[in-house]
C-alpha cells in the first residue's frame, strides 16, 4: 500500500442524486468492510475546497468519479494524476461546480497533491435529477471495487 506512513484515502466522489453522477460514492460504499482498517474511505459530493482539504496531509489517495459520457458507459479508466493532469475531455462535464481535473491542478499547484494520487473514472451515461445509477454504471461499481481492493492491497 502506497503513502510512507501517511494516511492512504479512498475518496467517492459525486451526486447520488444525479443518476450516474452518484459512481464514486456508489464505489466508497461497495468498499466498506473490504479494504484493511487503516485506508479510510469518504464519501464527498466533488466541491473544490472539500476535496483539497480530503487531499491534504495524505501519502495516497485514490479518486473515484464519474467521467464525461463517450459512448462507453460502465468503462473504467485508471489516471495516476500523480504523474499527469487528467485528460479534460472526461473531467469537462461536472455536476459538482468545479471539476475534478481543476480540483487536481489546483492541488498540485498549491503543493498539496499526494505524492501517490490515482483516480479511478467511470463512464457516465445519465446524470438526470433523481435518477438512479443506469444498468452499465451499476454494474462497473463493483468492478470497480475490485480493481481498487487490488491496487491497495499491492
Amino acid at each position: 500500500m502506497a503513502g510512507g506512513g501517511k494516511p492512504c484515502r479512498v475518496i467517492g466522489l459525486g451526486n447520488p442524486e444525479r443518476g450516474d453522477d452518484g459512481a464514486g460514492r456508489a464505489v466508497a460504499r461497495w468498499l466498506a468492510g473490504r479494504l484493511p482498517p487503516q485506508v479510510e474511505i469518504l464519501e464527498r459530493g466533488g466541491e473544490a475546497a472539500d476535496l483539497l482539504a480530503c487531499l491534504d496531509g495524505a501519502g495516497a489517495v485514490y479518486l473515484v468519479d464519474a467521467s464525461a459520457p463517450t459512448g462507453a458507459p460502465g468503462r473504467i479508466r485508471r489516471f495516476d494524476a500523480a504523474a499527469a493532469p487528467l485528460p479534460a475531455e472526461s473531467f469537462a462535464f461536472s455536476t459538482h461546480g468545479l471539476g475534478l481535473g481543476e480540483a487536481v491542478e489546483l492541488a498540485r499547484a498549491l503543493g498539496s497533491l499526494p505524492p501517490h494520487c490515482v483516480v479511478y473514472a467511470i463512464e457516465g451515461q445519465a446524470f438526470d435529477p433523481g435518477a438512479p445509477l443506469s444498468p452499465p454504471v451499476a454494474a462497473a461499481v463493483a468492478e470497480a471495487g475490485g480493481l481498487l481492493t487490488r491496487e491497495i492491497a499491492g
